[in-house]
């Protein structure tokens, strides 16, 4: 039995062979990097903890896997949490190798400074129980020749880790990386105009254009002087001071929850098998198996289940100062132009609080909390539904601490 997984999309076998312009320093051939194969980065390291309960449950609770099997006096652990047994936490492991990281700074004195996750692969050999001692060791297995990748060129380089539980054979383990120079952007073929630099209705590339001059302006147009640029512009600007959040990856598994939220709905799916709330949205029932479904709308209120609080990185997008929360629960009509920027929310300066929700149906998702300080969040707080409007193109469903809770 085995599992792979993919983290970043970049596979070795969608890689190419690179060409002999993007070539490291002479001294670093593949042979020279091929000589790591092999090489121990782990012996005989120890599980920090035995396989138990608690931790089977958080694991299950966390990627809501209600499978039988996983408790009860003749538990198993989930075999996805093979590698979780083997890690040294924040204090790490005192008995790793330092192979890894020899190969790491000769690759980024090269150049290849940079480095991704591209995918893992599991394979069980045994169930692992609680009470069982797992021992492990690590190697180098693999690294590739020089390989060009939409990210840039570079090797993958790809550790095996050998697991045990009590002496005996449990699963293999294997990671793999890209380690390489980031691809230089191609240059501008045109300059773009300035963001001030507005077109006049008279002037032919305007009128050729569909007109939207016939159409009524919105309500954040009309807040905008003619010497102003409106924010479609800005955004097709270099100097665009409002960057863009990153666009939600829309399916047809997911559909339906987007379309609720632009209409100002927080769509929760239900089993019409055995009626199960689900969150997120999934294409069949995790209890039943059932791939039929209909949908019921969340009231809008909801708990702090568990938070974090963001400091880092600054992400520009995340720091915007025009976002604007809009609506006080579902189906409240948006008006971007009647609420200003959200001091305590994700339109300000970081750290901001992003919270795990458990709504009044039970189910759970996670969101920003806006309206109060990050310091000021508590688990328990009570919390509404409100839509973020992220940009004219986006809207995202956040909490606002309700009335009466921010003590």
């Amino acid at each position: 039995m085995n599992g792979v997984s993919g983290v970043s999309g970049v596979s070795p076998e969608g890689a190419k062979a690179a060409g002999p312009g993007d070539g490291p320093p002479p001294d670093l051939t593949h042979e020279r990097l091929k000589a790591y194969e092999g090489r121990p980065t782990a012996a005989a390291g120890v599980g920090k903890d035995l396989v138990n309960e608690p931790m089977i449950r958080h694991w299950c609770e966390a990627v809501g896997d209600t499978h039988p099997a996983y408790r009860g006096p003749d538990a198993i652990a989930p075999p996805t949490m093979l590698q979780a047994w083997t890690m040294g936490g924040l204090s790490g492991h005192a008995d790793r190798s330092g192979a890894y990281d020899e190969l790491s700074r000769l690759l980024d004195s090269a150049g290849y400074t940079s480095i991704v996750a591209t995918d893992c692969e599991q394979e069980y050999l045994r169930p692992l129980r609680p009470g069982d001692r797992i021992t492990f060791d690590s190697v180098i297995e693999s690294v590739s020749e020089r390989k060009t990748t939409k990210l840039g060129t570079g090797h993958f380089i790809t550790t095996r880790m050998d697991i045990r539980a009590d002496g005996e054979p449990a699963g293999t383990h294997r990671f793999r990386v890209l380690k390489y120079a980031p691809a230089a952007r191609p240059p501008k073929t045109a300059e773009r105009p300035k963001a001030t630099e507005r077109p006049k209705a008279t002037e032919p590339s305007r009128a050729a254009a569909p007109s939207r001059a016939t159409e009524q302006p919105t309500a954040a147009e009309q807040c905008i002087t003619p010497e102003q640029p409106t924010a479609a512009e800005q955004r097709k600007t270099p100097e665009r001071r409002t960057p863009l959040r990153p666009r939600p990856v829309i399916n047809r598994d997911n559909a339906g929850f987007w379309e609720g939220v632009r209409r100002h709905r927080l769509l929760i799916q239900r089993c019409t098998g055995c009626r199960t709330l689900r969150f997120p949205w999934l294409p069949g029932c995790n209890a039943c198996g059932s791939p039929e479904w209909d949908t019921v709308g969340a009231s809008g209120a909801g708990t702090v289940f568990s938070y974090v609080v963001m400091h880092h990185p600054p992400f520009p997008a995340f720091t915007a100062p025009d976002q604007q929360a809009d609506g006080a629960g579902p189906g409240a009509a948006a008006d971007p132009a009647a609420a200003g920027p959200d001091p305590a929310g994700p339109g300000a300066a970081s750290p901001y609080a992003v919270g795990l929700i458990e709504l009044a149906e039970g189910v759970r998702m996670v969101s920003n909390i806006v309206g109060t300080p990050y310091d000021k969040v508590r688990i328990g707080m009570p919390v509404r539904l409100e839509f973020l409007r992220a940009d004219e193109e986006l809207e995202l469903p956040v909490f606002r601490v309700a009335e009466g809770g921010e003590g």
